[in-house]
């Protein structure tokens, strides 16, 4: 039985624009953990359909990769792209393999690594990683909408008019995204299917034509290892700087995170159960592995022909290939109408990337802030989410001038962070089963992973003070939603076993009288003497009808719980209600207003008043759950009941 929802429905006011921006949330099944979690009547599809939604993401990178290679390896640009390619297979693929068979239900990383801490610091470490994966989501908004820009503004048949206006026309394509999720985010995966096939299939005729003129032009090949030789003569010394140069290829990596939060939509075997989903696991698997070879060959062929063909000149800022190297190669190898063609499902499919962004922070916010009580309940809504992370997007394009470079050290410091934290969990995972082996190769795999976040940062320190002020603004958002929401009902449900449910049953026929009590020895003595005492505080006949309550606090960071009342005589006359929260008024509160809708009367209850500061009680009732309890037990009943006739009494003696 849900606590208190007669209540606020009677007083809920219509308010049409209210009403729409919230439409999404009281339709939702309580169970479900966001708008893309668990979504009712979810439709499943095959692994290789489900893929192409998170490759808007990760394939949408060869729009800028080969060129933000190029800017930063120069002529080692196809060494370094392979040492990325090296990583991306035998690092960050067999980890969210790995993550996808522990973490089956699209939880992804994060929910592993939170399995492990739990209390403020479990919360705390949430908030930071959600930090870090909103900068990742949300620069993936805005870099793809700026790189969409730098495809309109170069094709030649966009007005000379209308050119050098970047964050405008940025702003507006992240303006539409927003749109499309206000109205509804409809078939996601037969889009995605479209714009992955079409976009895949262009890039392979511009990338095999230009190896063709690579190979068919020797003197191409013969320019480009000169200088290589020249720049660079000794071979360790080339493998040495791409190492070096490689974290500022990460943006090469992205996609993995995407790929596993997408799981709970691929089709899995007939007996697959939600506790074993074998074929879901299966096809996640195959998705991630297919997506990583397809992008590595891609990544490897584009990276030798953008370098070898295109002037280093040209990948300069504000130069032709700057952000756009393939789509260089399409105007100039294939014709302007090929290359405008080009353009356009280039523009899409970035465009459709930030969709897929859009989709993960909806996803992840919703699935622990508002359960965390550190964001407003209408955080559960889609809507209003949308307005947020679009206003932030704004910003963000207007702060870095819609330039893709720009935001390039931002993007890889969320993508390798959340990578870190992924080979962190599924190291742990395997030393917590005793996997020797594994726990070694997956250490390796995270201390790579460790040191190429911290190259990144020192190179690019932009990115970390993007994630910095992210997490700061969500840790303060956080902490004040908390402090906010101190005296709202945090219960969902309240269910009394039998012996329970009966003794609330025999004292609905007199006054129905609670003690609340905490509880030390538990013996006869004990009882006797706390009866004693709230009969002489509060002046009631001492052969009274009592029952004591006790509230064990499980978890005091934890917000939303469930409660399950139990009943026992003790000492053979003494009646007590135990139950376990993270919060005891609120538990007390709960149980106050189920026992007035479940007899119709209304139960009085009695406390100690707690001795002690005040404020330092308050603040204790904050963070551990337990301090100031009568006051806060009357005032959650106040604001959660405003029809004092209906409301349960507390007295405090």
């Amino acid at each position: 039985m849900s606590v208190g929802t007669r209540d606020r429905a009677r007083t809920r006011e219509k308010r049409p624009l209210r009403d729409w921006l919230l439409s999404d949330m009281s339709a939702r099944p309580a169970q479900t953990e966001g708008p893309y979690a668990r979504p009712p009547e979810q439709r499943h599809h095959t692994w290789w359909k489900v893929m192409c939604l998170t490759g808007v993401d990760y394939f949408s990178t060869l729009g800028y990769q080969p060129g933000i290679a190029a800017l930063a390896a120069g002529v080692l640009s196809p060494i370094a792209t392979l040492v990325l390619v090296l990583v991306t297979l035998l690092g960050a693929l067999p980890v969210y393999r790995r993550v996808a068979h522990d973490s089956p239900h699209g939880e992804g990383s994060i929910a592993m690594l939170v399995k492990l801490l739990t209390y403020w610091q479990g919360k705390l470490f949430v908030l930071v990683l959600l930090g870090f994966a909103a900068t990742d989501f949300i620069i993936t908004i805005t870099l793809s909408a700026a790189d969409a820009t730098a495809h309109i503004d170069e094709n030649p048949f966009w007005p000379d008019s209308l050119k050098g206006h970047d964050v405008i026309i940025t702003l507006l394509l992240v303006a539409l995204l927003g749109a499309v999720f206000l109205k509804g985010f409809g078939e996601a995966i037969g889009i995605a299917v479209g714009l992955v096939g079409v976009y895949l299939a262009l890039n392979l005729v511009v990338v095999a034509d230009a190896l063709w003129r690579v190979l068919t032009h020797p003197s191409a090949v013969s320019d480009w290892t000169t200088a290589l030789t020249t720049q660079h003569g000794d071979p360790l010394l080339m493998i040495a700087i791409a190492l070096l140069v490689f974290p500022k290829l990460a943006l090469g990596l992205s996609g993995f995170e995407t790929g596993v939060a997408v799981m709970p939509h691929v089709k899995g075997d007939p007996d697959d159960t939600e506790e074993k989903p074998t074929g879901r696991i299966r096809g996640a698997r195959r998705l991630l592995t297919t997506a990583a070879v397809i992008m590595s060959i891609f990544l490897v062929t584009s990276s030798i022909a953008t370098t070898v063909l295109i002037p280093a000149e040209a990948f300069e800022p504000g130069g032709p290939a700057n952000g756009r190297a393939l789509a260089f190669l399409a105007h100039q190898n294939l014709g302007e109408a090929f290359g405008t063609v080009y353009d356009l499902s280039t523009i899409a499919i970035l465009w459709f990337a930030g969709a897929s962004a859009m989709a993960g922070l909806l996803n992840l916010v919703p699935r622990y802030l508002p359960r965390y009580g550190m964001a407003p309940t209408w955080a559960r809504a889609v809507r209003p989410l949308v307005l947020v992370f679009t206003a932030v997007a704004f910003l963000i394009t207007v702060i870095f001038k819609a330039s893709v470079d720009a935001q390039g050290g931002a993007y890889a410091t969320g993508v390798l962070v959340l990578i870190t934290s992924a080979a962190t969990a599924v190291t742990l995972s395997a030393r917590h089963r005793r996997q020797h082996g594994l726990t070694v190769a997956f250490g390796i795999i995270t201390v790579i992973f460790v040191y190429t976040t911290i190259a990144n940062v020192v190179e690019r320190p932009d990115g970390a003070k993007i994630a910095a002020c992210f997490i700061a603004g969500i840790i303060g958002v956080s902490l004040l939603s908390r402090l906010f929401r101190a005296f709202e009902l945090r219960v969902d449900t309240v269910e009394l076993d039998p012996t329970a449910r009966q003794f609330i049953t025999d004292c609905a026929r007199r006054r129905i009288r609670l003690i609340a009590h905490e509880s030390a020895s538990r013996d006869a003595a004990e009882y006797r003497a706390k009866l004693a005492q709230i009969v002489a505080d509060n002046d009631f006949p001492a052969d009274s009808d009592v029952i004591f309550v006790e509230v064990t606090v499980t978890d005091p960071s934890d917000f939303e719980t469930e409660l399950r009342v139990t009943g026992a005589v003790l000492h053979g006359k003494y009646r007590v209600l135990r139950l376990s929260s993270s919060s005891v008024p609120n538990a007390l509160a709960a149980l106050l207003l189920h026992i007035r809708d479940l007899t119709h009367r209304r139960p009085h209850i009695y406390f100690e008043w707690t001795e002690g500061n005040p404020a330092g009680n308050f603040l204790r009732y904050l963070i551990f759950g337990q301090g100031e309890i009568a006051p806060v037990t009357r005032e959650i009943l106040r604001q959660q009941e405003p029809d004092r006739s209906r409301r349960p009494h507390v007295h405090a003696g």
